[in-house]
């Protein structure tokens, strides 16, 4: 979505309470394949951040400094993963595991050219996998209409369902940051 922002944007969150309310979907080619990151990489997941989310008005992050990075990604909560294609990297997830055995999916998306291959929802579908290993109670996402138009429909077909609706400022224009 162009700029200018609007003010208000309407957030929906997301649940899934059980690993049987996940409905995967089958992977796109062989070409595809997802892999965590084994150590944190402030640069990787900064190069995400910015390349998938300047469309989409992230914004929180892009007032960070390098050791905001750093601190944020040197937590044993936090997993950073990747979905690439013939090689390339093609999009990233992060997990972060909290408190009560809820694993939030806090930011997920593919890069501009990647989002018309049909990685999105096998790439979900994975992540989703991935956060009910190890003691999980609850997997839940939040997104909002400034987000990619298919980003609600693939969390809803993944198994997702609505228990919030909140209204919240939109992002800040970026001329502003």
């Amino acid at each position: 979505m162009p700029e200018p922002w609007p003010s208000v944007t309407t957030v929906t969150h997301l649940e899934m309470l059980s690993p049987g309310e996940l409905k995967p979907k089958n992977a796109p080619a062989k070409q595809a394949t997802i892999y965590r990151v084994p150590q944190p990489m402030p640069s990787l997941n900064r190069f995400f951040y910015y390349a998938i989310g300047e469309e989409w008005g992230w914004f929180e992050r892009r007032i960070w400094s390098p050791n905001d990075w750093s601190r944020h990604l040197n937590r044993p909560e936090l997993e950073t993963w990747i979905v690439s294609w013939s090689g390339v990297p093609a999009g990233y997830c992060e997990l972060e595991r909290q408190p009560g055995g809820n694993v939030e999916i806090s930011y997920f998306g593919l890069l501009p050219q990647y989002t018309q291959m049909k990685l999105g929802g096998w790439f979900l579908g994975e992540m989703i996998r991935q956060a009910w290993t190890g003691g999980t109670n609850r997997v839940w996402v939040h997104t909002c209409d400034l987000d990619h138009p298919a980003a609600l429909a693939n969390y809803k077909a993944r198994g997702f369902r609505e228990f919030k609706q909140t209204q919240e400022p939109g992002p800040i224009p970026l001329a502003e940051i």
